[in-house]
């Protein structure tokens, strides 16, 4: 295949050899939806037979997927991506299902204090923006002050946005990847996640379950297969979190696409698969190879920054990629980068991937080599 890549970053293009893999990149305006099927028809017009559209990113999954109804011969549920890709319409969805939470939706044309007299949920509360990713917009509320104080400040972010309010579940966090064929419904691989929370909830750990116990392989199938029944996705790929409360299985988020970071890499050490090639098979109509080459357990440790500062050198890298077991060692920030303690996934600094034949040791591996990892920060105003 000859691959185009369509992109707004000016730093992709002024990074050209990072990319290999892309044969043509058009710095265009992908948030203008005439535009890029302007830009796809002059390909087109260059003799390119256009076999697949596909982002991995949020929103743009979406409008990749319009884009391969409108020029390819699209296998992918798109109805079902729009519906994921807004944590309401997803609670909508579901809102008959055991799986699904209790919530309550505020609409900005509301009072903010007559709604705040009718809420009846118990707190804490986790309070959402629709569109949130990455954890961003995702604020927990443990009591009345806290719960105004978070919906003013995503109402001063994006004023004319519904807020979702959810009751918080506590328990154990699982990640489930999940590719559908033809209405069949494949578990790829299920990572607990281990979450910390700064000022938001940011996942500082994954941990790939190599071998799966049978009880909790078909528990999650079920409560799987009644979350792509509700959506009726017929093919597509989707990750969902999920916590078990009491026995019964409750949904988190659910996004359209592969997790990001570094899942793509732990499937591949931990199974043998490469999911993203294979989503990729799957949009082009042709049978995904989902066949798990091997189980073993990858722990990713993911690193963070205590405090605000400018990045003047990482060290320790080489030697923590040579410990037993690291698969990868990955820093994000160059030289000269600004870091802060992180309010969003994309705030993390980098990780490293572990694994062995042992869930423990896996995660012993990527601990005692990150702690090898040092980023040497000069100091910031925390207000600059």
């Amino acid at each position: 295949f000859f691959t185009v890549l369509l992109t707004d970053q000016k730093r992709f293009l002024e990074e050209r050899s990072e990319f290999p893999d892309v044969h043509q990149m058009i710095f265009t305006d992908i948030n203008d939806y005439d535009n890029l099927i302007t830009v796809i028809h002059n390909l087109k017009k260059t003799g390119k037979n256009i076999k697949g559209i596909f982002s991995f990113i949020d929103y743009f999954v979406y409008v990749a997927a319009c884009l391969s109804e409108k020029f390819c011969k699209s296998m992918i549920s798109t109805d079902a991506i729009y519906h994921m890709e807004n944590k309401i319409l997803t609670r909508n969805v579901l809102k008959n299902l055991p799986i699904s939470l209790n919530y309550l939706i505020y609409k900005p044309t509301e009072s903010l204090s007559s709604f705040l007299k009718t809420v009846e949920m118990k707190f804490p509360l986790v309070v959402k923006s629709p569109e949130s990713a990455g954890s961003k917009d995702v604020l927990l509320a443990k009591d009345r002050d806290q719960l105004i104080s978070s919906m003013q400040t995503l109402l001063k972010k994006r004023p004319n946005e519904e807020i979702l309010l959810e009751e918080y579940v506590d328990g154990p966090q699982y990640l489930v990847e999940v590719l559908v064929h033809n209405k069949k419904v494949h578990i790829i691989a299920v990572i607990e996640q281990e979450i910390t929370f700064f000022e938001r909830f940011i996942v500082t750990g994954y941990s790939l379950l190599g071998q799966l116990d049978t009880k909790l392989h078909y528990s999650l199938l079920n409560a799987i297969h009644s979350v792509v029944h509700a959506f009726d996705i017929k093919n597509g790929a989707c990750h969902l979190e999920l916590r078990r409360v009491n026995g019964i299985w409750k949904l988190i988020e659910i996004n359209p696409r592969i997790s990001g970071g570094a899942m793509n890499r732990m499937i591949e050490v931990g199974h043998g698969i490469n999911l993203v090639q294979e989503t990729i098979q799957l949009m082009l109509g042709n049978k995904p190879s989902l066949n798990k080459k091997h189980y073993k357990y990858v722990y990713t440790h993911y690193l963070t920054v205590a405090y605000r500062g400018k990045l003047i050198r990482v060290t320790g890298k080489k030697r923590s990629s040579k410990y037993p077991g690291v698969e990868e060692v990955y820093i994000k920030p160059k030289k000269g980068s600004i870091l802060k303690p992180p309010k969003s996934m994309g705030d993390r600094c980098g990780y490293v991937l572990a694994a062995s034949f042992s869930k423990q040791e896996a995660k012993r591996i990527a601990l005692e080599a990150a702690k090898e990892i040092s980023f040497d920060i000069e100091p910031m105003n925390t207000t600059a």
